[in-house]
């Protein structure tokens, strides 16, 4: 796909992956048992580009498979084969079995890394952007992966981020698009906003060295909060999402229910802040209060409202927490300060210390939190470092306590029980009891209610950054926020800029882009200058993809309709959270709104965007570490002339050897195409899908990768042997098993068997490793028989075993397919051919095995006839009448007979 934008980029420069070597270093073994998979790869592929072949479709069948769509680095790594390799594999059998599959590809290509690159190369992220799509684009060709490209998309494309825009603007006229201050990593020497990740353990910024500082800035958020009861409801419908995905999500969203009570701060403050609201999932425990804390950044920590006395200690360790990382660190949790400030108890009138604690966000429920230290970790320990009280109080006790056993108060009691003496006309209650009890008694002293809140915060979406889309927001000193009008989008990203990764967003200074005139009274403005985040843009390619031209709309509504949600979505379980929470909000949103409506199929979807999630493990690669300082070993540190005992050149010594994510400063990165081409395309598929089932870790090596090889050559010496002796014309519906003999109708019942399980495995289980698994066994069980390459059902057999392996090994299946000809092969592509159909009666055995017992225990077994199985009278007989039968029946009294488990057991019990 031609990226408009990126063509008007000139600047010189290409980017060269890095690949650390691997250690399985085995020669080059691209020919196996007569096949040179390099030449059969080149072959079809090049086939394929020419005419693609014609799917057997079905009216009315659609599916949508999809893979997460990478980041455009310029380097294919083995995760990205696994993950494609399985899309693929799906897209290719849904195919076959008929139905109308779209298998998109495009490029998340906006972000911090091209900017990054683009500051350390002096390139331009377009540009770089461009040549990494390049490189890997023709990366996934190579792996024959069968994607739409007519589809393909970039969200650095304005035809792109136009839409990406319009959504914002959707929205904001909703009212959840809004700006607020929130805190954010600041350089103070680059004067620029860092992500997290760009910030080192000590809290210093990773290009000047500078301490960073919490600053605020006014940000845009979407209030993903307003769906956050949508979002935790509708993980129930989601049957087929891994469970411990859904887990992640309904904790992300960590749904509390409680009370908000509101306590009345004695102090000279004005009238929006005379009281203190808190919430709290335990209004048992009301009583238990003995001081409150408040974030940093609570409107009552103001010079203006805290004593004199104490306002400057407040507001300097307020500003000393500008310039601590990693709060979330136990030892910052337990400093505080107190304020000089008191609320009111609202039971006892009781006079509470109020303490500034860094534990404490504003931007969480109400910025304030009633500290119980009796029954919270965190108030127990920040009260014992800060000294803040004499005497803990505790106001629920356990439930079961042994009498006379003296009550443990040497630490915090978390859980529900029995109210004590200390909390007064509630005593005696059991927690459930009591809250009940103290909100009734809120509500009608009104200073509380009932109250339900969540963990899930806003999306803050606004970047200080370049490499992104523009925010279609315009700031005019009259009319203030202004939407950038529909009919104006894109606002386009200037491409003549100077990045320097300091000073503030690089569109600050393109001044002819900033200053403009406001829509509404066309008198001077300046536009927005951040930049949306990331996931922004990955919120909703999914949707995109099913109309990718469409010039008026993002997509059309019908045919999103009709191709939502997803069928089946394959990336990495590290996307868990954010991604398909945000992706989740989208999906809703927009169903909400009108642009796509549920299928009455698919009622009850709720607008989920995923019907199936498949996430998919790390690939991991071998690491070898010295023992005495575990430095990890570069490959030429380590010799694997014997590669079961390996040794470090320098001592002799044994290495340390383990399983760790691919990584650089490892050595321990594979590069897939020297795999392939040392290997073969379809032998690195294939050892992929066995080696691991999808969602677990797959320990990488590429020694065993010969026995798929030898596998293949096997397969296709079976097509050959089949296309040369078999008869034309075996295909399903011309097999009468009434004709076959005993040996025929094995390897016609192993088949049958074999397509269940495959079909199973690649449309519900996706135990891929297994379906390889009972291929091979399949393969086995034919080239081991004993009928004759020369019958129909032998070629039935092989024919099958071809199209089954077809979608994880697709050139060397478009092969075998060619090898076996035939007149009944209308095209010369084995993807034109129907998936293989299931004969019910081919998995009905003709005999049936008996376990024979003696008074319960097993002593022979038995064929019987499948259709005389639930005849016990038959089944005694074919028992009586094994010549084994002598030396346990012969002269015993049979005086009962039980048979079970229709006719497969049979239990004689005699004297």
């Amino acid at each position: 796909m031609q990226l408009a934008m990126l063509r008007q980029v000139t600047r010189s420069g290409v980017h060269k992956p890095y690949y650390a070597r691997h250690y399985a270093t085995s020669q080059s073994n691209r020919t196996v048992g007569g096949l040179n998979f390099g030449n059969i790869e080149k072959k079809w592929q090049k086939r394929w580009a020419e005419s693609t072949p014609t799917p057997p479709m079905t009216a009315g069948k659609s599916f949508y498979v999809l893979s997460m769509f990478p980041y455009p680095s310029g380097i294919l790594h083995m995760g990205h084969v696994r993950v494609y390799t399985i899309s693929d594999t799906v897209s290719r059998f849904r195919k076959m079995a008929g139905y109308d599959v779209i298998h998109p590809m495009g490029w998340d290509a906006f972000g911090l890394p091209a900017e990054n690159a683009a500051i350390e190369r002096n390139i331009h992220p377009a540009k770089w952007t461009k040549d990494n799509i390049s490189t890997m684009k023709g990366q996934l060709k190579k792996l024959s992966i069968d994607l739409d490209w007519s589809r393909e998309l970039a969200t650095c494309d304005p035809e792109y981020y136009k839409w990406t825009q319009y959504f914002f603007l959707q929205f904001h006229k909703a009212g959840l698009a809004y700006q607020k201050e929130a805190t954010v990593n600041w350089d103070p020497v680059d004067q620029t906003v860092l992500a997290n990740e760009q910030v080192d353990a000590e809290g210093k910024s990773w290009r000047s060295g500078a301490l960073v500082e919490r600053k605020k800035l006014k940000q845009w958020f979407f209030k993903i909060t307003e769906f956050a009861e949508p979002l935790l409801e509708d993980l129930k419908v989601l049957d087929h999402w891994p469970d411990r995905v859904k887990q992640m999500q309904h904790n992300w969203i960590g749904k509390s229910t409680g009370a908000n009570f509101r306590f009345q701060v004695d102090a000279n403050v004005p009238e929006t802040l005379k009281h203190v609201e808190v919430f709290t999932s335990r209004p048992d425990t009301l009583l238990g209060v003995q001081y409150l804390t408040v974030a940093p950044e609570h409107p009552l920590i103001n010079s203006e409202y805290l004593p004199n006395e104490y306002s400057g200690k407040v507001i300097d360790f307020v500003e000393s927490l500008k310039k601590v990382q990693n709060m979330d660190e136990a030892e910052n949790n337990k400093q505080g300060v107190f304020t000089g400030l008191y609320a009111q108890h609202p039971l006892t009138s009781e006079q509470l210390p109020i303490y500034v604690a860094p534990y404490v966000l504003s931007d969480y429920g109400t910025g304030a939190v009633m500290a119980v230290p009796a029954h919270d970790k965190r108030d127990w320990e920040f009260a014992k470092a800060n000294n803040v009280v004499d005497e803990i109080k505790f106001v629920v006790d356990p439930l079961v306590q042994e009498e006379g056993a003296i009550i443990d108060r040497s630490e915090p009691f978390l859980g529900h029980g029995v109210l004590n003496a200390a909390s007064g006309k509630y005593q005696g209650m059991r927690s459930s009891e009591a809250m009940a009890a103290v909100i009734t008694d809120a509500k009608e002293n009104n200073f509380g209610d009932s109250a339900v809140q969540y963990r899930l915060r806003d999306w803050l979406l606004s970047r200080q950054r370049y490499w992104g889309a523009p925010i279609p927001i315009i700031h005019c000193p009259s009319c203030k926020v202004v939407p950038v009008p529909e009919a104006d989008l894109p606002v386009h990203l200037p491409l003549d800029i100077a990045l320097e990764g300091k000073g503030g967003s690089p569109l600050q200074k393109v001044e002819d882009w900033v200053n403009c005139k406001c829509p509404k009274c066309n008198g001077p403005a300046k536009r927005d200058t951040d930049t949306m985040d990331t996931f922004v843009d990955s919120s909703w390619y999914y949707m995109r993809y099913v109309d990718p031209h469409n010039q008026n709309l993002p997509f059309d509504h019908d045919k999103a309709t009709e191709r939502l949600p997803v069928d089946v979505y394959i990336g990495g379980v590290e996307h868990a959270i954010l991604h398909l929470l945000y992706s989740r909000f989208f999906s809703k949103f927009l169903m909400k709104q009108g642009f796509y409506s549920e299928k009455p199929e698919a009622s009850g979807n709720r607008g989920e965007p995923f019907k199936v999630l498949l996430t998919q493990g790390m690939v991991q690669g071998k690491t070898f570490k010295d023992p005495v300082s575990h430095r990890f070993l570069k490959p030429e540190e380590v010799d694997l002339s014997d590669p079961v005992n390996p040794k470090i050149i320098n001592s002799g010594e044994t290495p340390l050897m383990s399983y760790e994510k691919m990584s650089k400063s490892k050595y321990n990165g594979t590069d897939p195409t020297t795999v392939t081409e040392n290997h073969g395309v379809d032998p690195t598929r294939l050892h992929i899908l066995y080696k691991a089932p999808p969602s677990e870790a797959l320990e990488w090596d590429d020694v065993s990768i010969v026995g798929m090889q030898r596998w293949l050559a096997k397969l296709h010496r079976l097509a050959v042997s089949a296309g040369n002796e078999a008869p034309r014309g075996s295909e399903a519906d011309t097999m009468n098993m009434s004709s076959m003999n005993t040996e025929e109708k094995k390897v016609y019942r192993f088949t049958h068997n074999t397509i269940q399980q495959v079909t199973d495995a690649l449309s519900t289980s996706f135990g891929f490793n297994t379906a390889i698994a009972d291929l091979i066994k399949l393969s086995n069980f034919i080239s081991s028989s004993a009928i004759s390459p020369s019958t129909p059902t032998y070629r039935y057999a092989v024919e099958s075993l071809v199209k089954m392996v077809a979608p994880m090994a697709p050139n060397i299946a478009e092969e075998s397919w060619e090898a076996l000809g035939g007149d009944h092969i209308k095209q010369n592509s084995v993807f034109s051919q129907r998936w293989p159909s299931l004969d019910q009666k081919a998995l009905v055995a003709d005999e049936l095995k008996c376990v024979v017992q003696i008074n319960g225990k097993t002593r022979y077994t038995v064929n019987i006839p499948a259709e005389l199985a639930q005849d016990q009278s038959k089944v005694e007989e074919f028992a009586k009448q094994s010549p084994q039968s002598d030396k346990w029946l012969e002269g015993k009294n049979v005086h009962r007979v039980i048979m079970a488990k229709g006719g497969k057991l049979v239990n004689f019990l005699v004297k």
